[in-house]
């Protein structure tokens, strides 16, 4: 029997980071140090690296040894090692793996320790996806806690609460990994010795008579001398016993810890000693049949692997189990569904920042080994950049926590938060522009840094952490004003660059001069008024894998690009002022369809409201219906009603009604056209491009909207479709994986719900449509045919999970989708439905929705522009279409702070359905059977000292037959140790 003395850390829940620290966890770190010092016997675990970095760097050397001896000496142990305790299921797979990276390479080089166990007590439903993730970093068990009751109730029967945890796609059981599953309703000392917490909470020896806390069953601890010891251990055996029934092992696991525990040296004693006598009078007594210790979670999996039986090729006694744990409840109908949505302006800017750190961690990393090769160090701002670069992975790896991302913390905190995200997108910019500057010269002789004027400006900026982002306006002349756009996907790219410039007199020229095919669009300073001072400029960009395209923006006389055409129904709303130089026809109103089109897709909108109707795939002449509404849910009228955590509606939802017709826009012009409704709560806008390849074969969507008058109501978008999909649909888990969901009408509403990080689809026979989302919201099929998004909760109240808030901070929110529909071909009825792929169209119509090109603009201050080059193309050709480079990473080096040479290259294998219908793609790529020759990876740059390692570079994996060949298979995530030069 192992005790673990365990410590719940929240980030920032109901203080922000800072503010823990400073009144509590440093004190606890402070504290253990000094207790488990007086006694080898204690043990004590910690998880997360935040808290644990920040308290290191401010102790002294002597107590720093101190900490290597005890974890030497096993007394403690960091489990998981993450830079947080992430949430897991608003996350995407890519900062997941980057706040693992950040905690165990910090770990690597402060303390030389590498985690074996991984602890996830906290996070409100787990995924199958951290289960990978933890086995390729070499970890080979973990503990997981909330779970939905009744699953947890079904897996104690059947013995499973110990399990190898083994990936969809995997045949071989390679991916199996040792997950402990925590039996009881929470990790809290009352509900972790044995299935009755008015007996366990009498062993939480800081809730005695006198203290802050006491038992809610009303019965308190007592302290144990030689007069109740025997009656107090047995007592606790007793339920020790019956935990342990629900396992296949004699071995039981009774965490001892609670959130922010042990920040008092009181507590140390008090449960240490009492706990202590309790262990001492159990081993004496032979008759008892137990051994009872403190232990660490890595001395739990030791222990029951030994009682498992070691005998090679002995059978397992621990069953194999597939599949993820959502939607959770910890009680009757309170599924946890309403975080998949909570806060979803910051679910949003935490997407925005994770695309714009990948992309400066590329270009930083080329551009650094760039300036090495040309004796450029000196000029390049290597080391202020790379300061910011990991201040940028820390803030977004703060931002994973689960209650951060969960949108599950106090107003306050949620502002830290943001303000950390927003400070850390401009840094970024500034990171980008650097490295751009650096690797679009011609002649890298004429690089200079001057960090009061930078050469790169971006065209958009945003005023503050709870702002949309803005366009800025580029000034023109007669001199060209040059742009330079940087595209973050691993293939070649043709995609819709836009920029706002002060004239609609202009021409868009490559950096060689050849005219680029351009569309002005009108901005609005209101929905019926249009600037006469500022206009979009559209053009189609053709941009090689990770590179930079060139571009000139010139001052005309006369009108050189194709002005956009527009319609506009006022439906009595206001008078429209027209300005030139646009072509706007206004009506009153209209009752017929409203058609646009591209050579793919004709779509169909409705003439009163401006909701899309139906679609026409005109490759085969086929119209699908594919009707968007929008819905209200309001909340239960029972007294546990939504909150951040819980989703408890009063009902099915009831359809948006506007007490006045909508305003709607129809733009059309040669690259792209559009069709808006501006309505009280809402603008909706359906684009429809006319690009040959990806962006042209689905549509996008774009929302904002502005509940913030709203009470106790949260709106939806919902599509209704023809597909026959049988109350089936699949979602993504992390967007690394899909996962099939059966709606199901015996379960309440709520918990029909799942998380949505990337993609949900349905499908029949004959077509799929999917929905990709460039935020992590809820997604249901609550009927055949259906799929709908909650977009945002606006709550008046709290839940009773601890928050003590409703959701009362909404701010105006924007959110952005792309609909594809597919034609299926060669399905096999009788297939297997437990493992679903993307088709290759659906993963790039993904990655550019998530990864969108970046434009900046020369700086007017620059007094002289060095020659560009005409475009900067690192990579040889473009990457396998089913290979992605996840990251391109400078590894820090020995000192905190500053790079090393050194660089992690890790790349993800998608798995993909190839039985689609896909013509007209524009893919740049071809699959390879997962192989990429090393050394024609990039152009000009040659990959040295190529070493394939575990996913966060925590041990070398041998691989002595190939080091000329990078080789994957299917959904396989790989990490290798790379020099550039």
């Amino acid at each position: 029997m192992s005790s673990i003395r365990t410590e719940v850390q929240d980030r920032g829940w109901l203080k922000t980071f800072d503010d823990y620290y400073r009144d509590q966890t440093q004190h606890i770190l402070n504290n253990m140090v000094i207790k488990l010092q007086g006694d080898v016997r204690r043990k004590f675990i910690w998880s997360e690296i935040s808290y644990f970095s920040k308290w290191w760097n401010s102790i002294d050397g002597q107590k720093k040894d101190a900490v290597k001896r005890l974890y030497e000496q096993g007394q403690f142990e960091i489990t998981t090692g993450g830079w947080v305790m992430t949430d897991e299921a608003s996350t995407h797979y890519y900062a997941m793996i980057d706040q693992l990276i950040e905690g165990h390479q910090w770990l690597e080089r402060n303390l030389g320790v590498k985690p074996r166990s991984g602890w996830a007590i906290d996070p409100f439903g787990h995924t199958s996806t951290m289960a990978y993730l933890l086995k390729q970093t070499g970890i080979s068990h973990m503990l997981i806690q909330r779970v939905h009751y009744s699953v947890k109730k079904y897996f104690a029967a059947q013995k499973s609460l110990e399990f190898y945890w083994r990936q969809n796609w995997d045949l071989s059981g390679s991916t199996d990994i040792l997950c402990h599953m925590m039996p009881f309703y929470s990790y809290d000392v009352p509900h972790t010795c044995g299935p009755d917490p008015k007996i366990c909470c009498q062993f939480d020896f800081k809730r005695l008579p006198g203290g802050k806390i006491s038992c809610p069953w009303r019965i308190p601890p007592v302290e144990i001398h030689n007069g109740n010891v025997e009656e107090r251990a047995k007592l606790l055996l007793d339920q020790y016993r019956k935990k342990s029934k629900l396992f296949r092992t004699k071995v039981v696991l009774a965490p001892l810890g609670d959130d922010f525990r042990y920040d008092q040296l009181s507590e140390w004693d008090q449960q240490f000693q009492n706990y202590q006598k309790l262990f001492d009078y159990m081993n004496s007594h032979p008759e008892l049949h137990v051994k009872a210790q403190f232990g660490t979670l890595s001395d739990y999996f030791d222990a029951i692997h030994k009682a498992a039986g070691t005998a090679e090729n002995s059978p397992s006694p621990f069953p194999v189990l597939s599949g993820d744990f959502f939607t959770y409840a910890d009680r009757d109908d309170h599924y946890w569904s309403g975080y998949f949505t909570s806060r979803p302006f910051y679910k949003r800017l935490d997407r925005i920042l994770e695309s714009y750190l990948r992309a400066a961690e590329i270009l930083y990393s080329l551009a650094s080994a760039g300036a090495n090769k040309s004796d450029k160090m000196t000029a390049f701002p290597s080391s202020q950049d790379y300061k910011l670069l990991v201040e940028a992975r820390r803030n977004l790896g703060l931002f994973q926590h689960h209650d951060a991302i969960t949108g599950t913390s106090k107003e306050w905190v949620v502002v830290d938060y943001g303000t950390r995200l927003f400070h850390s997108i401009m840094n970024l910019k500034r990171v980008i522009g650097d490295s751009a500057h650096f690797l679009s010269l011609k002649n890298k002789e004429n690089y200079k840094h001057n960090p009061s004027i930078p050469f790169f400006q971006m065209v958009d900026s945003q005023a503050a952490q709870d702002s949309l982002p803005e366009r800025t306006t580029i000034e023109l002349s007669l001199t060209p004003r040059y742009l330079v756009v940087y595209n973050p996907a691993d293939q070649d790219r043709v995609s819709i660059v836009t920029v706002q410039v002060n004239s609609y007199k202009l021409n868009v020229l490559t950096a060689s001069g050849q005219q680029v095919e351009a569309q002005v669009t009108a901005v609005w300073d209101k929905s019926n008024r249009i600037s006469k001072e500022v206009f979009q400029v559209s053009f189609l960009a053709q941009i090689s894998a990770l590179g930079l395209g060139v571009y000139q923006l010139v001052k005309t006389q006369d009108i050189k690009t194709k002005l956009t055409d527009y319609i506009m129904y006022m439906n009595g709303r206001a008078e429209l002022t027209v300005g030139v130089p646009f072509k706007i026809s206004v009506l009153e109103s209209s009752t017929e369809d409203i058609i646009i089109e591209n050579t793919n897709l004709k779509a169909w909108f409705s003439g009163s409201k401006g909701f899309l109707e139906k679609i026409q795939t005109k490759e085969d002449e086929r119209e699908h219906l594919i009707s968007i509404q929008f819905w209200w849910y309001g909340t239960t009228s029972n007294r546990d009603k939504s909150g951040a955590y819980l989703f408890l509606p009063n009902g099915e939802a009831q359809p948006y009604t506007s007490s006045e017709p909508p305003i709607l826009k129809i733009m059309r012009g040669p690259l792209f056209s559009e069709v808006m409704c501006i309505y009280q709560h809402f603008t909706h806008l359906v684009r429809l491009s006319n690009v040959n390849g990806i962006d042209g074969l689905s549509l996008e969507i774009s929302n904002i909207v502005d509940i913030r008058q709203e009470i106790n109501r949260e709106i939806a978008m919902r599509l209704i479709t023809d597909v026959k999909s049988n109350n089936q649909f699949f979602t993504d888990l992390n967007d690394f994986q899909m996962h099939p969901r059966q709606t199901l009408s015996k379960l309440p509403l709520q918990a029909n719900f799942y998380p949505l990080t990337t993609t949900a689809y349905i499908q029949d026979n004959d077509v799929r449509l999917t929905l990709h989302s460039a935020q992590s919201l809820g997604v249901a099929s609550l009927r055949n045919g259906q799929l709908e998004v909650i977009m945002d909760r606006r709550l008046m109240q709290d839940d009773n999970r601890g928050l003590g808030q409703g959701l009362k901070d909404n701010k105006l929110t924007a959110s952005l989708f792309r609909v594809l529909l597919e034609k299926r071909i060669g399905v096999n009825l009788d297939e297997v439905k437990a493992m679903s792929y993307p088709s290759l169209l659906s993963h790039k119509t993904s990655s550019y929705l998530n990864q969108p090109v970046i434009p900046m603009v020369v700086n007017q201050n620059v007094d002289e522009i060095p020659p560009l080059l005409n475009l900067f193309s690192p990579l040889s050709s473009s990457m396998p279409c089913d290979m992605q480079i996840v990251n391109l990473r400078t590894i820090e080096g020995k000192d905190e702070w500053n790079p090393s040479d050194e660089l992690a290259l890790i790349i993800h294998r998608k798995g993909f359905d190839c039985r689609f219908l896909n013509k007209n793609t524009g893919l740049f790529c071809s699959t390879t059977q997962g192989k990429i020759p090393v050394q024609n990876l990039f152009t000009e740059l040659k990959i040295q000292h190529f070493t394939p390692s575990t996913l966060t570079l925590m041990h070398v994996i041998q691989d002595p037959n190939n080091t000329t060949e990078i080789e994957l298979n299917p959904m396989e995530i790989r990490t290798f140790k790379i020099q550039l030069r």
